[in-house]
């Protein structure tokens, strides 16, 4: 075949890899302001017409900023958005609008505080809202919570707000009025047209994930040391997610009156009724931490890894819940409704791993009746306790699940590992690395429609799967464990690294360019887990060569694929100090 020079790619493989953070300067660079500059949630700052962000500049969301019907913002991969502490922050995306932030594993978009490092905390910011027009069991033209401005619901479930993937965000979740909270990422109506993969939010003051309603599906969540719910639904919400990691910070919970931090929380409305369309979603390949050091605040006294109630008919499965001391919890009202799910399976449970912290006489889930804030009340003839050991694990201890300590570690408690980057990939001796199954009539089928709406059938339970599957630590990369020190004051400056180029050295790809059959060179400094990906010059991964290997120290090769096309690309290789990529051209 005859060889094809690639001139403007050779002369871009010739740039130098992508740098590690260096030393974090007092002031940004290149700031924008966006916004009204005061915290008016009511009228706030109108986009009205198709906007790019790119990741030259940092933008500051300097108080309420909506994107409206007709108007689509469209955010480079590699841009830093802040959002403003004084005048609260917050970007809304109404009916009709659109947002498109689509970062890549090597640029990832981060939305964070505009507090100096050291100095952020939750609710720094409000959080993202997206509104659509997919079904909802609320009548009329109801209002998002969080005292904005913003309606949600409609017939439409197939509406398309937007792609959100390779996303950050930071500190955010202010607290408009009690039970009325902005979340870290809240859905109201959403539809499945709507792309949703790759996110993680960490310190939200309120939820970290809450839908309200709608059919919107996802992939590959992470919610780090929110203050109350991990994933909360609620108004009909009906879609699917797969691969979802909670890790909470046991020192940071609902602090409200009668507040508990449960990992799922989900209702049919916030009364029990009947309503439709039912809160029906089906989450499976989740994993649902609370480390038990240090001391568990109050608001986890009487938490649960599921809380389940109102009427919702939720299913969940192949997950792993640990460290909480209920596992699952169903609460009704009068009518018993959410037992009732229970019983006819339109609330499924099954595959999973229950691990709690109670005391292992008695199987540690309850069902009960109760008003919010004011305890559970046992319900009297329902026994929960067969309904969850039917198909699920609740035998186990937290060591039995033989998971790395390290995925256990969460902002400000990395003792174990210095650069707070967990290896989530299940070690072989890991029980969780068999048992999945997606034989329950919920997990087949093409779901709701859409581009996340089935889900993939895998083995393991949980988030992860083994190293050197596409599944294995997928957060490994584009993910910050500890950003509460990191610099966010130069643009494009978005990976975690403070000291990559300290672990590895000497990265190259010979021959440059290449016919197809190239190897990746590079030094490890120390032994530790590496990932190498090949994307290609739109950010897309095209190729997991290793992922999350155990290497030993000193010169390492890995042969990459010899069957890319024509064009260039980007080696990228993740240790457990950040990631640093090298640019090769294939010529063929």
């Amino acid at each position: 075949m005859k060889k094809v020079v690639l001139p403007v790619l050779l002369a871009l493989a010739t740039l130098a890899p992508l740098a590690s953070q260096a030393q974090c300067p007092t002031t940004a660079s290149n700031v924008v302001l966006v916004g009204t500059g005061t915290s008016d949630k009511q009228t706030g700052f109108q986009i009205t017409q198709n906007t790019t962000w790119t990741r030259n500049n940092i933008y500051v969301l300097n108080g309420c900023v909506y994107v409206n019907s007709g108007a689509t913002l469209t955010i480079e991969a590699g841009t830093i958005i802040k959002g403003d502490l004084a005048n609260q922050g917050t970007l809304v995306i109404r009916q009709g609008a659109r947002l498109n932030a689509v970062g890549t594993p090597t640029q990832p978009i981060v939305f964070t505080s505009n507090q100096p490092a050291g100095s952020r905390a939750p609710g720094d910011w409000g959080g993202i809202i997206l509104c659509g027009r997919a079904p909802v069991n609320l009548s009329g033209n109801p209002t998002i919570e969080g005292g904005v401005n913003a309606t949600f619901g409609g017939t439409d479930p197939a509406d398309n707000s937007g792609t959100l993937q390779y996303v950050r965000i930071e500190y955010p979740g202010v607290a408009f009025q009690p039970n009325n909270e902005i979340n870290g990422l809240t859905l109201g109506g959403v539809g499945y047209g709507t792309t949703i993969d790759h996110i993680q939010i960490t310190g939200s003051g309120d939820d970290s994930f809450e839908w309200f309603g709608g059919t919107v599906n996802a992939k590959y969540l992470i919610a780090l040391g929110s203050t109350d719910d991990d994933f909360d639904t609620d108004n009909g919400f009906s879609g699917r997610v797969q691969y979802g990691l909670a890790l909470r910070d046991p020192r940071r919970g609902d602090t409200a009156s009668g507040g508990v931090s449960n990992g799922f929380e989900s209702d049919n409305d916030a009364s029990g009724t009947a309503n439709g369309p039912q809160t029906s979603a089906v989450f499976t390949n989740m994993t649902i931490l609370l480390p038990t050091t240090p001391t568990l605040a109050s608001p986890f006294n009487n938490s649960a890894s599921a809380l389940i109630r109102r009427n919702s008919a939720q299913s969940i499965f192949n997950s792993v819940f640990a460290g909480r001391r209920f596992g699952v919890e169903l609460n009704s009202n009068s009518a018993n409704y959410t037992q009732s799910n229970a019983q006819s399976g339109s609330l499924a449970l099954s595959n999973n791993v229950i691990s709690t912290t109670s005391f292992s006489a008695t199987l540690a889930n309850r069902a009960g009746r109760s008003t919010y804030g004011t305890g559970v009340t046992p319900l009297a003839g329902f026994n929960i306790n067969p309904i969850v050991a039917a198909g699920n694990d609740t035998t186990q201890a937290v060591a039995g699940l033989g998971l790395n300590a390290d995925n256990f570690s969460f902002e400000g408690n990395c003792s174990n590992n210095a650069q707070c980057v967990p290896a989530f990939a299940l070690p072989a001796a890991s029980i969780l690395n068999t048992g999945g199954a997606f034989t329950n009539a919920k997990l087949t089928g093409a779901g709701n429609g859409g581009p996340n709406s089935t889900f993939d059938v895998v083995s393991f339970r949980g988030a992860f799967g083994a190293p050197n599957t596409p599944a294995g630590n997928w957060a490994t990369g584009w993910t910050n464990f500890n950003p509460q020190n990191t610099c966010y004051n130069v643009p494009g400056q978005v990976l975690a690294s403070k000291a990559a180029a300290e672990q590895l050295q000497g990265l190259s790809v010979a021959p440059n360019p290449t016919e197809g059959a190239a190897k990746l060179s590079f030094e490890l400094k120390k032994a530790g887990a590496v990932t190498v990906r090949v994307l290609d010059v739109t950010g897309r991964v095209v190729a997991v060569v290793t992922n999350a290997a155990k290497l030993a120290a000193g010169t390492q090769v890995v042969q990459l694929p010899a069957s890319l096309n024509a064009g260039l690309y980007v080696a990228a290789v993740t240790t457990e100090a950040g990631t640093q990529s090298v640019r090769f051209v294939v010529s063929k």
